[in-house]
């Protein structure tokens, strides 16, 4: 199996995260990782190409410091690590993000065919959770989305979807994409091993010209998404702080018969 794992460098979430002036990600703080649950999409894909064979790549889009996302891909495990870095691609909302990232699977696909592409449910600076749709239609694709389980076999891919009161068992044919969501796996640890071999592997580098996407029609300029208004939470109000000197818990509960939280 050949499978492109979709994989994006964000802010830490623990960290103090804020939009910009332009309604944006502030993403210059120097405390990007590998977005959380791309690791569960990792993870799925590499369990399965050791379970059938082949090979997982890992791709993103990004500046110059989204290539710690795919290294991270490649100390997982990853074959190969994809970034595509332009200078047009800033601004991008999740529709221009997707344009590209469908450009760059073709690439891929044109040096031996994908059989599947694989991404997290959401990222966590944006949320929008649009993504995978948004590329599985621009790839025409069959999409799986918010898988908690998937299997392949017999040319087709298998997923397991936990709704509020019950489970989803849904199939597509492969080629297909697939976004998973954390309750998937325990996405691995890379160990020494992985770190020294991912040193030496190199990350191929496409710009828009090499995947002949039109700057135009992405970045900035060409978003259908802008934020209109954005305002920091409000201070949490009339909270009552105790100190434990023996009594706390006799007034937690009182606190909670009171407001008749029990």
């Amino acid at each position: 199996m050949r499978i492109v794992v979709c994989v994006k460098h964000v802010p830490d979430i623990q960290s103090e995260r804020a939009l910009g002036p332009d309604g944006r990600v502030v993403r210059d703080q120097g405390d990007g990782t590998l977005n959380e649950l791309d690791e569960n999409a990792l993870e799925a894909a590499l369990a399965l190409v050791e379970e059938h064979g082949g090979e997982v790549v890992a791709l993103t889009v990004g500046p110059d410091d989204a290539v710690d996302a795919v290294r991270k891909g490649l100390q997982m495990g990853a074959e190969q690590a994809v970034h595509v870095l332009d200078d047009g691609i800033a601004g991008s909302d999740v529709f221009g993000t997707a344009t590209v990232l469908a450009a760059a699977v073709r690439r891929i696909g044109a040096d031996a065919p994908v059989d599947l592409v694989v991404t997290g449910m959401a990222g966590l600076d944006g949320l929008t959770s649009l993504l995978p749709s948004a590329l599985a239609h621009l790839l025409d694709l069959p999409q799986l989305t918010l898988a908690a389980e998937l299997t392949v076999a017999d040319g087709a891919v298998t997923v397991r979807r936990e709704l509020d009161h019950a489970s989803e068992v849904l199939s597509a044919p492969l080629p297909a994409l697939v976004s998973v969501t954390d309750q998937t796996n325990d996405p691995r640890y890379p160990n020494f091993k992985g770190i020294m071999a991912a040193r030496k592997k190199p990350v191929d580098v496409l710009t828009l010209a090499d995947l002949g996407v039109d700057p135009a029609s992405v970045g900035g300029d060409a978003a259908l998404t802008e934020v209109v208004e954005a305002a920091p939470r409000p201070a949490r109000e009339n909270r009552v702080l105790v100190n434990d000197d023996g009594e706390a818990g006799l007034r937690l509960a009182a606190w909670l018969v009171e407001n008749k939280l029990v």
